[in-house]
Parts: structure tokens; sequence; C-alpha cells
């Protein structure tokens, strides 16, 4: 089935006229920086039709003429075809006034012909576009959205509620057509797993694509703090949610929290294309920290660090080791870890930082090289 991508065009392909909202001069035609070389790559390389859609209100009245439109449009057209960038249907709702019309984006009045028909497949499909209707109008398709957010905080506060309606569809919120044509040609790169067992159960929700943002409830407050050292300096969001059986002792939380992580970034790292896949060591006060980390497949792990004490908070030191194997294990990945130092705080910190910046690193994707790191052809 054919795939589309349904691409707004103010604020979009090129900058919205600030004042009256209406590209009707050519000396108001400018382009989104990045817009030439991602969407080119994205039609040279993926398998979408391109499809503009947008609205234009009142084109073709007084206060805008069609003859005002056309110019900065065809010239748009050229620019974007001179580059190799051709669309397959150019879709103009012009209707005024425009309150309630089914042609009027978010409603799917312009697309229900063709598009709605069982020939495209509409799930693997998407609406790009920098308004809350874009996203309202792939929802309305059954298609995922990827927002070009330009609003500022009190623009987004007006339309809170709108977001938390389609919240769903939004596949990427972004600013950067560099970060679209990663996101279609390597995929999405977010994973929820959910673990039950008698003796824990446990919720993780991890986007390796975002923003540093933690949120951990094991019910042991310094492993917490060690997953939220992974999120922030992972670059990552993680949300880490667990139950378990802490009446009896801290071995099954830890362990079971290890097993779901790993295969949470094994399931979120998916066909691997692109990424930089080693990674890191840091210092932390008296303590040198060292973890190498490989995603190739194969779970190893190297273990060299000592500690005094018996407990760091509420987990029990020997659970340290534990919990990096059981990661391993279940990411497929190779670990090396080394630390030496005087403080057992600062040694086991210094380690998941380590860890996080490992990932960071590894988990990297470089746009000019979409190849995979293998020489085998697999990982």
């Amino acid at each position: 089935m054919k795939k589309a991508l349904f691409i707004d065009r103010d604020g979009t392909l090129v900058i919205e006229p600030p004042v009256d909202y209406q590209l009707d001069a050519l000396e108001k035609l400018e382009f989104y920086p990045g817009v030439f070389r991602w969407l080119g790559e994205i039609v040279r390389k993926m398998d979408f039709e391109i499809v503009m859609v947008t609205n234009q209100d009142g084109l073709g009245t007084k206060s805008f003429p069609e003859n005002t439109f056309h110019p900065p449009q065809n010239a748009m057209l050229k620019a974007l075809e001179g580059e190799g960038i051709t669309f397959d249907d150019i879709l103009i709702d012009k209707t005024f006034p425009h309150e309630n019309a089914p042609t009027r984006k978010p409603r799917i009045g312009l697309l229900k012909k063709k598009y709605m028909t069982g020939k495209y497949d509409l799930a693997n499909s998407y609406v790009i576009g920098d308004r809350i209707t874009d996203v309202e109008l792939a929802k309305n398709l059954g298609a995922k959205a990827i927002w070009i957010n330009h609003e500022d905080q009190k623009g987004l506060d007006e339309i809170a509620g709108r977001i938390e309606e389609v919240k769903e569809c939004i596949a990427l919120e972004t600013k950067e057509w560099k970060e679209i044509y990663l996101h279609l040609a390597a995929g999405e790169r977010k994973a929820t797993i959910q673990r039950d067992t008698k003796e824990t159960k446990i919720t993780i929700e991890l986007d390796l694509d975002g923003t540093g943002k933690g949120d951990m409830k094991t019910g042991l407050g310094f492993f917490d703090h060690m997953l939220d050292q992974i999120a922030k300096h992972a670059g990552i969001d993680l949300k880490v949610h667990v139950v378990g059986d802490l009446e009896i002792d801290e071995h099954h939380t830890i362990e079971d929290t290890a097993l779901a992580l790993g295969e949470a970034f094994k399931k979120a790292l998916g066909n691997k294309i692109g990424i930089e896949r080693y990674g890191y060591s840091l210092p932390m006060d008296d303590c040198l920290c060292q973890v190498a980390l490989d995603f190739g497949g194969r779970p190893w792990i190297v273990w060299d660090a000592e500690f005094k004490r018996e407990m760091i908070g509420e987990m029990p030191t020997e659970m340290f080791l534990h919990f990096f194997k059981s990661f391993s294990d279940t990411a497929l990945a190779n670990l090396n870890i080394k630390a030496e130092g005087d403080n057992e705080h600062h040694k086991i910190e210094g380690i998941f930082k380590a860890l996080a910046r490992a990932i960071k690193m590894a988990i990297r994707r470089d746009p000019e090289h979409l190849v995979l790191p293998s020489t085998k052809g697999t990982l």
C-alpha cells in the first residue's frame, strides 16, 4: 500500500508572514532552514508520496486575490523542483468564511475521495505541520503527526486541552527538518515495557530522542537517584515505575528493573541504523569511572569495581554488578566497567553517569551516514 506525507505549507515549508499571515508577494517568500536538504533526502531515499495540504483562508476574495497568491506559490514550487522536490498532489482549501467548512483542515474533505479509499497505508503515513490543526488532521486520518512546534509557552497554554486530546498522534515534536528526516529514515526510537511477575510489577517508558526527563518510582530512593542519572546525562526521557516485594528485600526490584530496562533499550534501538554504537569515562571527585559500551547484539560484562560498604542508601552494594549484568543480558550489550576511588557514593554514582554518557554517545545517529555500523551486516 502507498504511504504519504501530507505537508502543510506556511510555517512548515515557508515562513508564515507574521502580520497578515498571507504569502501574497515574492518579497515575503522565505524558506525554513534545512527544508531543501532534508526534504530532498526524504524524496530521494524514501517511498512516500508527497502531498501539500494547506488552508488559505479567503483566497480569491478582495482581501486575498488569487493573482497575488500564485507568483510566490509558483516561485516556491520552482525552487523546490530545482532541488528534486516535486509534489504528487497539491490541495488548497480557500473556503470563506471557513467556519465548519468540510474541506478545511483539520477536516478531511480535501483528502477523503483519494486518500481514504483503502489504497493508502494511512497508519504509516504522516501529517507534517506547525499547527495543532495539523495534528488533529493526522488523528482524523488515522495517521501520525510530526509537529513543527513554533509556539511560545503562552500559545501552548492556550491550546493545552487540544494537545492533550491528540498527543498520542504526535510521533515527533521538533523545529528542524533534519530531525524529521532522521525520524522517517531510522524510525521512532521509543519503547514501553510492562513486566509483571509475582515479585514485581514494572512499567518503563523510554524515548531515546528525549530531553533528559526522568520519572523514577522504585521504592528505593538511592536507586531512583541512580536511574535519574541515566536519564539526565544520556539526554533521554525515562520513566521507571516499580512495585516490588521490598518487604522481602531489594533483590527482585533491582534485578527485574535492570532486565526490563535492557529490554526497553533493545526495543527502542530498533534496526540500529546510523547509531554510533560505542561509547565513555569520567571523573567524579576522587573517583575515575570508566564504562565502555557496545550495543553490538551480544551480552557480556567485565566488572572491575570493589565496594567496602554493604549498603549505599537502600541499595546493597552486591546488587550493583547484578544490575549491570542483567541490563547487559537483555539489552544485548557489551559492558566493560571499571571504577577506582575511596568514596563509595561517588564511585557508584560515577559509574551510572559514565553509563549514561556512554549511552548518549552510542545511540547518537549520524544523518550523513544512515548505515548499520557493522561489517557483518547485522547487529
